[in-house]
């Protein structure tokens, strides 16, 4: 029987998009004001949901204590209050768009969850833009 089970989490952070090899017109072209040169910052939110088959004899899928212990370490700590781009060896030569964050977060939390379930992660920017991976 499968099912799937979520966990929400949250860290505020820094970034600016942008490509040190373009010129300030074709970052702010591209980018908007997302490229400002002084940063901006996002309260980020997100979803995790694992899925798979229920164990039988326990009743569980997984521990939702684990789960949010996991999160809490490996995501939460590593990126709250953090400027993505001056901070995280991931972004010094990534943009630290919501995409790419996602999938950052996504290798994380793939490396400490059983291979055996499925993991999907819902990161939302704002109340109204979110990204999710996988797809």
């Amino acid at each position: 029987m499968k099912v799937a089970i979520f966990r929400k989490g949250h860290f505020n952070a820094a970034h600016r998009l942008f490509r040190p090899e373009w010129s300030e017109e074709k970052n702010r072209e591209v980018f908007g004001i997302c490229s400002n040169p002084n940063f901006h910052g996002h309260n980020y939110d997100m979803e995790v949901k694992v899925s798979g088959e229920l164990d039988p004899q326990s009743g569980i899928l997984m521990d939702l204590k684990v789960l949010k212990d996991i999160i809490h370490e490996h995501v939460e700590i590593r990126y709250d209050h953090r400027n993505l781009n001056l901070d995280l060896p991931e972004f010094q030569n990534k943009v630290p768009s919501a995409e790419n964050l996602v999938i950052e977060i996504y290798n994380i939390l793939r490396n400490h969850i059983e291979p055996h379930l499925d993991l999907q992660v819902r990161l939302y920017e704002t109340p109204r833009n979110f990204v999710e991976y996988p797809a």
